[in-house]
């Protein structure tokens, strides 16, 4: 059902990024204290904006826990560093006035610096599906990486990558929706399907607009007419409904597909979730294990 690359970086990224924790950097005497404002982000940082409400969290929960996990940068300069990883702890440690970060340091090139930032945003889920776009065509076009190697270097799927590269064929206002959450990545591939580029747009604005589902818009694409639908958010609308609209945006945004839930008494309930080829059975299976599914 999958094609699976020739072999998955996981532990060879671990080493590559050494101790994960504080206590490991300690104990192996890798860590070093660094000046905060030593400190510059990654060049090759593949994500476009940080939550500020995440980012708050962090703050509070340095400020009554300490740092857990240190930074991972190289040197760029006599005095200056560069980051690997660990950008939003930098960035919170900013926030909380702190002089200096507990850091490791490693040497490693421009190449291999893109490939641990896509892997570190991709494992912890913070990319939207455009910025994890854009990094797989900026590793293509500026380290002349064939696609069909760029998921073994960042530990993806081949289709998952190919999939993603195809949402950049999109309009850039379309692009901007998907990238924040507005479109999920379903209705995104359903909207590839029109050869019409003038049509994309608009067809875009009603999914935002009527809340329709990705069959209806594959139906749209194919030539099908759908009903108009009144929007499914409503004034009258209780807050359990609101809460249960807004839980399955958050899975649709994720899982880039249709995702229904439904309560029932003494807060049981059922999620429901669509897929519309082995492809994109196989896709889902990828993002809800957090590795491609051998079954």
């Amino acid at each position: 059902m999958t094609d699976k690359p020739r072999s998955r970086l996981g532990r060879g990224l671990e080493a590559l990024l050494g101790p994960t924790t504080i206590a490991e950097a300690r104990a192996d005497g890798s860590i070093t204290r660094i000046r905060l404002d030593a400190v510059r982000p990654n060049p090759y940082q593949p994500r476009h904006g940080f939550d500020e409400k995440a980012l708050e969290e962090l703050k509070n929960s340095l400020d009554q826990s300490g740092l857990l996990q240190p930074v991972i940068v190289r040197r760029a300069g006599e005095d200056t560093f560069e980051l690997i990883a660990g950008e939003r702890r930098w960035r919170a440690a900013g926030l909380l006035g702190w002089d200096g970060i507990d850091a490791v340091v490693r040497d490693v090139d421009d190449r291999t610096l893109l490939t641990l930032s896509l892997v570190e945003n991709l494992q912890r889920d913070a990319l939207s599906p455009i910025d994890e776009a854009r990094g797989y065509q900026r590793m293509i076009e500026e380290f002349d990486v064939l696609q069909s190697d760029v998921g073994e270097l960042v530990g993806r799927n081949r289709s998952t990558v190919s999939n993603a590269l195809r949402l950049l064929r999109l309009p850039e206002g379309v692009q901007d929706l998907v990238h924040t959450g507005r479109l999920s990545s379903g209705h995104a591939r359903a909207l590839l399907q029109i050869t019409d580029q003038r049509a994309i747009p608009l067809l875009a604005e009603r999914i935002v607009t009527d809340r329709l589902s990705v069959r209806e818009v594959e139906a749209i694409a194919r030539g099908k007419k759908t009903a108009k639908r009144r929007p499914r958010y409503t004034r009258n609308e209780s807050p359990q409904d609101a809460h249960i609209r807004r839980v399955e945006d958050a899975l649709r945004t994720r899982l880039g597909t249709d995702v229904f839930v439904a309560m029932r008494s003494k807060g049981s309930g059922r999620i429901t979730m669509n897929f519309y080829s082995n492809h994109d059975l196989a896709r889902i299976l990828e993002l809800v294990l957090g590795s491609p599914f051998d079954g």
